[in-house]
C-alpha cells in the first residue's frame, strides 16, 4: 500500500470509531500530518499535528519534561512516550502517532545512528506503546518517507486493522 492509502484507511478507521486523530512529530517535520490532511475530508477526524523539532517545542507543546530530555535525549523511548501522552492531553484526539529520530544525513552516534527512529502510539483508555525501527543511512528523505508508512500503519494495527 501507499502512504496516501494507508492515510485513507486510517482516517477511515479512525472515522468508523468516532475518533479523533493527533500528531506528535519531530524528524518528520509534519509530513504525517500532511499525508493525512492531504484527503479530502480527513477534517472529520484529524484534530491537530505538533511539530515539536527543538526540545523546547517539545516541552512548550507536549510537556515533554526537561528531565527526560536530558537523561535520556529528544531521540529516545522515553521522549516518544511523553510525546504521545502530551498529543493526546494537548488536543481531543482519541488516537495519537508520534516520532522522533535522526534522519540524517549527520547527527547519528554509535548508540543513536541515522535511521533510528522511535515511534509513539496513543489509544486513549489503553498504555502509550513505543517502538523503534532502524531504516539504515539510505537517505534523509528515505528515512522520512518510511517513517511516515511505519507511522501510519501503527495507526491502522492500535485500532485493530491489518
Amino acid at each position: 500500500m501507499s502512504n496516501a492509502e494507508l492515510a485513507i484507511a486510517l482516517l477511515q478507521a479512525c472515522q468508523d470509531r468516532g475518533i479523533m486523530l493527533a500528531t506528535a512529530e519531530s524528524c518528520t517535520g509534519g509530513l504525517i500530518i500532511a499525508a493525512l490532511t492531504d484527503i479530502a475530508g480527513s477534517s472529520a477526524v484529524v484534530d491537530r499535528g505538533f511539530i515539536t523539532y527543538s526540545n523546547e517545542a517539545k516541552m512548550e507543546m507536549l510537556g515533554v519534561s526537561a528531565a527526560t530530555l536530558s537523561a535520556h535525549g529528544a531521540v529516545s523511548r522515553e521522549t516518544v512516550l511523553e510525546m504521545a501522552a502530551g498529543a493526546l492531553a494537548h488536543s481531543r484526539a482519541s488516537l495519537s502517532l508520534a516520532v522522533t529520530g535522526i534522519a540524517g544525513p549527520s547527527g547519528g552516534s554509535a548508540d543513536k545512528p541515522v535511521g533510528l527512529v522511535w515511534f509513539g502510539i496513543g489509544l486513549a483508555g489503553q498504555p502509550i506503546a513505543a517502538e523503534q525501527q532502524l531504516f539504515g543511512q539510505k537517505g534523509r528523505e528515505f528515512i522520512r518517507h518510511e517513517t511516515v508508512r511505519h507511522a501510519l500503519q501503527l495507526g491502522l494495527r492500535a485500532l485493530g486493522e491489518s
